[in-house]
């Protein structure tokens, strides 16, 4: 059959197959255009985009401003390296750590980056200011954490598939469940060698696994005692997404950077950020943290070509001033408690969906079906039919994560796509 007689879609999927790695299972749908809160597919069919690039896209699709800035600056200077100064790294670097009230960033460009630079820097931190002898330093990490796929990092995940077949593994984490102030609590009693705790604020990957109102404040409380780094990783949670500029933050009620109001709740003493920092346009990722910490990397010790490049800090730059314009965070605090509102009104009487959870636009579903089942995966092939993108993630959980530009009669129109394609699998 030739390339004309072939749908369009279905050509595009099959060079992917044949000449890509085989090492992610996408939804079958292929896009090609973005705005706002739709995508649109190659044969002009329009979607709700209810991932968000796994919420790198909070600010919408291809933003003016954000995209404006990217343009702008790629036609004037790209990249330098580190080698030499720009004229946009050192205004950025101010603009970010005064958005988020640290001292320093390190600038890195990936979110699999910037936790391997916060393991890094404590472990350093650890050996030079703690006092813990050489290798001997010990980080903290939850059961079902997401925070990228490097040797590192798998090294503690308990995701097989992403684990099997690639050790050896990094050594020097310890896991605890996730949510129990009491295991953490436990581990740095009895330990003495404890750099830092690594923690999701909210656990994406795991199904929008949201933990305890206090448990941020609890853990960043015992980190405090102990002398040990409470390190946030909210590459996924963070600008915005919880209905919050930072998941850390929790509930609060405040109407602007909420982490300044909420300082004495969870500060983070390593803050990991990536996704949205860019709205989705540039793989822009930092570390932040203050003088204390930051001051033991010195110059050849840790570092990237691309990092803190100029246009990554103009794009930043732009979608954090989108965020703060915009009140993106206040939106999907309003949306998100509308959006969990309406799916529980359905919840009460269905026998596909049991619970509905999450903070701000960050929310999930979870299919009355075990983890092995394919229900969610062709649930998510009918929301597709019905015009709306979502993924599911741990087999039977479906995450819902639209960008935060969404307004009230957009997100009841999207109520209405989800509520009625679960109907079709009611028994």
């Amino acid at each position: 059959m030739s390339v004309i007689e072939k749908a369009k879609s279905q050509f595009l999927i099959d060079l992917e197959n044949k000449y890509g790695a085989h090492n992610y299972h996408p939804l079958p749908v292929v896009l090609s255009r973005g705005e706002g809160v739709h995508v649109w597919d190659v044969d002009e069919k329009k979607y709700y985009d209810f991932l968000s690039a796994y919420s790198a896209v909070n600010q919408g699709h291809c933003h003016p401003k954000i995209v404006n800035a990217m343009v702008k600056q790629a036609q004037t200077l790209t990249l330098t390296s580190r080698a030499f100064y720009n004229d946009q790294l050192g205004p950025y670097e101010e603009y970010l750590t005064k958005y988020f009230g640290f001292d320093k960033v390190l600038p890195m460009n990936t979110g699999a980056e910037a936790v391997e630079t916060a393991l890094k820097l404590a472990r350093k931190w650890a050996y030079e200011i703690k006092g813990i002898a050489e290798h001997e330093a010990k980080i903290i990490v939850c059961d079902g954490n997401f925070h990228g796929r490097t040797t590192t990092i798998i090294s503690f995940s308990n995701d097989e598939n992403a684990r099997k077949n690639f050790g050896p593994y990094t050594e020097g984490f310890i896991k605890i469940p996730y949510n129990s102030i009491d295991a953490l609590e436990k581990v740095l009693q009895s330990t003495t060698n404890i750099a830092g705790f690594l923690v999701e604020p909210i656990q994406g990957e795991a199904g929008v696994y949201t933990p305890d109102d206090d448990y941020m404040m609890l853990a960043k409380e015992l980190c405090n005692k102990h002398k040990v780094l409470f390190i946030a990783d909210e590459i996924q949670t963070g600008i915005a997404r919880t209905g919050s500029l930072l998941a850390v933050c929790g509930n609060c009620s405040c109407e602007g950077h909420c982490e300044r109001q909420a300082s004495s709740y969870a500060t983070p003493d390593i803050l990991i950020l990536g996704k949205a920092l860019s709205g989705g346009a540039y793989p822009v990722s930092a570390v932040l943290a203050n003088d204390s910490i930051m001051n033991v990397i010195k110059p050849g010790q840790h570092g990237s070509t691309f990092g803190g490049n100029p246009v990554a800090a103009a794009v930043a730059m732009a979608a954090l001033k989108v965020v703060e314009e915009e009140r993106l965070a206040q939106n999907a605090r309003t949306l998100g408690k509308l959006f969990r509102s309406k799916l529980n009104e359905y919840i009460k009487t269905s026998s596909i969906a049991s619970l509905v959870r999450g903070k701000g636009l960050l929310n999930a579903v979870v299919i009355n079906d075990t983890e092995d089942s394919d229900t969610a995966w062709k649930i998510c092939l009918a929301l597709r039919d019905n015009g709306l993108l979502a993924k599911p993630t741990h087999g039977n959980i479906i995450r819902f994560a639209p960008p935060l530009v969404m307004n009230e009669e957009q997100l009841l129109d999207c109520v209405s796509i989800i509520t009625n394609t679960l109907k079709q699998f009611e028994v």
